[in-house]
């Protein structure tokens, strides 16, 4: 199994302890991905300050294929975030740095090398939507993550090229989660998973409904739990196809790196 993950990488600086970590959904997805055993590789930008080095540096070290990634003279992406009782706040960021300003376009070549890997994984923040056709043409199962702050409208865009979408829908009820799902399945074989916080993760796929608790665990961080969880789900239903069974990984996965500071750990002072 090879997977793919496009778009965003950043730094998380926690203000509070003058430490930054490396993150971002496409980056977290292609990391707990290679932490679970899977060849994973990453295409993003990078900038060319501190915070870029430092997450490539690690990724290097994880050694996860960057070999596709491109480099722009200016920020790296950043965001701003603290802890409050183990559960991550954002306080602002600059938005993708780089990977806003410079948005990823593919070439043959690019599409040759994506061409060769059995899933991608995307989400809102990478920057990614206009890529969107071309990588449906390639045949590969795509999965996006919509996060917790989209709007309809970015949803009537995206979602018809998802194999899989992901909401975080914590401000939701059940019933509520479960109709928006239901009503945002666009094409056959499409399944919606959404995850939400302490409450159980509904997945659907066009027949019934699935449903999943959490695991309980004493947060340490929450910081990149929803991206373990997508991880571990689409990894899980990659080998057999069970949607169940996907999601109780999901939810094992993301309680174990609750205990994690950062996303996947690998902080350094700033």
């Amino acid at each position: 199994m090879k997977v793919l993950g496009i778009g965003d990488n950043v730094v998380d600086k926690y203000v509070h302890l003058r430490m930054m970590y490396p993150g971002g959904n496409a980056l977290n997805f292609s990391v707990f991905a290679k932490k679970a055993g899977v060849d994973a590789a990453f295409i993003g930008v990078f900038g060319d300050d501190n915070e870029a080095q430092h997450v490539e540096h690690i990724l290097r070290e994880l050694e996860i294929d960057i070999s596709r990634c491109r480099y722009h003279s200016g920020e790296n992406g950043c965001a701003r975030v603290t802890l409050e009782d183990g559960d991550r706040v954002f306080l602002g960021s600059n938005e993708g740095g780089v990977t806003r300003l410079h948005p990823l376009e593919l070439s043959e070549e690019d599409k040759a090398y994506v061409g060769g890997f059995d899933l991608i994984h995307t989400g809102l923040y990478s920057h990614t939507g206009h890529l969107l056709p071309e990588l449906e043409t390639l045949g590969i199962p795509l999965s996006f993550d919509f996060s917790d702050d989209f709007v309809d409208a970015q949803v009537e865009k995206y979602i018809a090229y998802a194999d899989f979408a992901f909401f975080s829908c914590s401000h939701m009820t059940d019933e509520e989660t479960q109709n928006y799902i239901r009503s945002n399945r666009k094409k056959e074989g499409q399944i919606l998973v959404a995850t939400r916080g302490g409450d159980r993760s509904i997945a659907y796929d066009g027949t019934k409904f699935y449903f999943q608790m959490p695991d309980s665990v004493d947060a340490v961080d929450t910081m990149g739990a929803g991206d373990s969880y997508i991880t571990a789900f689409l990894l899980s239903f990659l080998k057999n196809s069970n949607i169940q069974d996907a999601m109780a990984e999901g939810s094992r996965v993301a309680a174990q790196s609750c205990l994690v500071e950062g996303s996947f750990g690998y902080g350094v002072c700033y």
